[in-house]
């Protein structure tokens, strides 16, 4: 999934978007792409879906077959179909609107919807039982104390990395990379690049200044796992804020976009696995040694 969201920045970056003018077909007489560049982008990042189809089959079919049987991990992993299935929809509305940046911001924030189901599917799926509150209730005043800290806070960093995702969509849709090369087909956003960039930009810094927080916080408290999954993403935001001001002022090239793309797709991974975190520090010991 994180790769099919990277290559559906390259069809984008590419001007490939309206290599094929057809769904599902690539043209109406044709369905498999010619072998010139912009088709050839376009329909391989559809054959791609494919890949990604097979993986999502096989986490049903595991959790369908997982002795003991896990209601949660059946329920993620059809998930993960049901939003493979509105991806392949959106792509269709996509291509027949003319690339509406509307679609285009749907599209990659509904990856982004997928991508956490998946990275929480991996979590409790690698875990030995559905641990419940119960597990842990044995817990001491003072680390139940630490996360009602933790615990909130870590939804909130999750929640103002969402706003600060669909603002960058906002840039993009306003900005010169709408996926065609024809450029009075595709339709921008009616907003200010400077002004959409600045509030971007702004709420990036206020997010990292916020994860800083919740890094110091478990660290001062000893909370190793959080502290660990908290470093991984300050440092990706921090890289991701200086890619960002890179490809401001030097013209916003493809490549540095591109590069901005699969960091957000990463770091939006580890914010996940953050929040994750933050709701198990007040599991004893005896519970954490079972988890991965």
């Amino acid at each position: 999934m994180t790769i099919i969201v990277i290559t559906g920045a390259a069809v984008r970056l590419t001007g490939s978007g309206l290599g094929c003018t057809d769904w599902p077909n690539c043209e109406e007489d044709q369905f498999v792409s010619d072998l010139s560049f912009h088709p050839a982008i376009e329909f391989g990042n559809r054959m791609f879906t494919g890949v990604v189809t097979i993986a999502v089959i096989a986490a049903v079919l595991g959790s369908l077959r997982r002795v003991p049987h896990r209601t949660d991990l059946v329920w993620l992993s059809w998930g993960l179909v049901a939003g493979v299935l509105a991806q392949i929809i959106l792509g269709g509305l996509l291509v027949r609107t003319d690339l509406d940046p509307r679609f285009t911001m749907g599209h990659f924030l509904l990856s982004m919807v997928l991508l956490w189901n998946a990275a929480v599917l991996m979590h409790r799926a690698a875990q030995p039982e559905q641990i419940t509150g119960a597990a842990w209730a044995d817990e001491t005043d003072a680390a139940a104390a630490h996360s009602r800290v933790l615990r909130p806070a870590g939804r909130i960093a999750l929640l103002a990395g969402a706003v600060v995702l669909v603002l960058g969509t906002i840039v993009t849709g306003s900005g010169p990379h709408s996926g065609s090369d024809e450029a009075e087909v595709a339709e921008r956003l009616p907003f200010a690049l400077r002004e959409v960039t600045r509030i971007h930009s702004l709420a990036g810094l206020l997010f990292l200044l916020g994860l800083g927080g919740v890094l110091l916080y478990a660290r001062k408290h000893g909370r190793v796992r959080v502290v660990a999954a908290a470093q991984v993403v300050v440092s990706l935001v921090g890289a991701q804020i200086i890619v960002g001001y890179w490809q401001y002022f030097a013209g916003v090239p493809v490549l540095l976009v591109g590069i901005h793309v699969a960091v957000a797709t990463l770091t939006w991974i580890s914010l996940v696995r953050l929040e994750i975190e933050t709701r198990q520090t007040s599991m004893p010991e005896s519970v954490l040694a079972r988890l991965p």
